[in-house]
């Protein structure tokens, strides 16, 4: 009994040797993405310090005003490691989102992210919902320089309620936050899920769903 008890010890002494053996903070000054290489690892491979450039750590155009032309009226500018190379590894990004009036930006998530939203220009609306089995919507009007904070993984919404153009600012606690807009996943996936599966989940005729996925 007595072996088998210091046998389990250093078992969970190993795993737990396993579990701090990880740096959480950068071991480099940077790593700012090389995008040349096919080379797969979770983020990007490190650009060669002697080939980095001030380019890579910088971004321009957030000034300017986005084209909402387009059935949400919103239009959403990123700053993600896609953008700006220099945010490998660095865990935050930014996005710049315009609205027209009454614009939205549709229910969506971001899977490896939470987001804070600041208003520079007009009045908007936002939202989340909890998760299962509440699904409760928490919303709240938020005027110019009003904050709010989106919790990684839930459902949330922006709608612009004013007479104006409408202007927000939002980082996101990811070099890449990812986005799953719910319309677009459930109607336009590719292949698309059944039309008799997503009838019997949302509870209505097989045509309706035949309908929504031929607008996506």
């Amino acid at each position: 009994m007595a072996k088998q008890i210091i046998l389990f010890s250093l078992v969970a002494l190993s795993f737990g040797l396993v579990a701090f053996a990880f740096e959480p903070s950068p071991l480099q000054d940077f790593c700012v993405a090389d995008f040349t290489t096919s080379a797969r690892v979770n983020g990007h491979v490190c650009k060669n310090p002697a080939s980095v450039q001030a380019s890579d750590f910088s971004f321009s155009g957030l000034h300017l005003p986005g084209n909402t032309s387009n059935p949400n009226g919103s239009k959403v500018t990123p700053v993600a490691v896609a953008q700006l190379p220099g945010l490998n590894t660095l865990g935050i990004s930014m996005v710049r989102i315009d609205y027209a009036p009454w614009g939205i930006n549709p229910p969506h998530t971001h899977p490896r992210a939470t987001e804070i939203l600041t208003v520079l220009e007009g009045s908007l609306q936002v939202g989340i919902v909890t998760s299962n089995p509440d699904n409760s919507l928490i919303t709240k009007t938020l005027q110019k320089g009003d904050v709010f904070v989106f919790p990684v993984g839930l459902i949330h919404f922006q709608r612009n309620v004013g007479t104006g153009n409408a202007v927000a600012i939002a980082a996101l606690s990811s070099q890449n936050p990812g986005v799953i807009t719910i319309a677009n996943a459930v109607f336009g996936s590719k292949p698309g899920i059944s039309s008799d599966i997503l009838a019997k989940a949302f509870q209505v005729d097989k045509s309706v769903v035949d309908q929504l996925q031929a607008k996506f």
